[in-house]
């Protein structure tokens, strides 16, 4: 049974977004939450999101600054995190 999972990344940018990567591997959904500042600019990072959007995989930020992010607030977000089985903050 596929699961929902929700990443809520605030640190470790890189690493919450590889591990991210890694959980669609069961078939898991898996949608990626980018938290209260821009993220890290990175090689790495840049990677990862390209990826991500090639996986179809949901990214969303509460912070304008993340281009190529869906904007949502915060009350928003917070509306959402009850439908998910698992949430993993990073």
């Amino acid at each position: 049974m596929q699961k929902k999972i929700a990443v809520l990344v605030r640190d470790r940018h890189s690493e919450a977004l590889r591990m991210s990567l890694g959980l669609i591997l069961l078939d898991d959904l898996v949608d990626v939450y980018v938290l209260d500042k821009k993220l890290h600019a990175t090689e790495e990072t840049e990677l990862h999101v390209e990826t991500m959007k090639v996986m179809d995989m949901q990214i969303y930020t509460n912070c304008r600054e993340n281009e190529g992010m869906e904007y949502l607030p915060v009350d928003e977000i917070a509306r959402r995190l009850p439908q998910y089985d698992h949430i993993l903050a990073y």
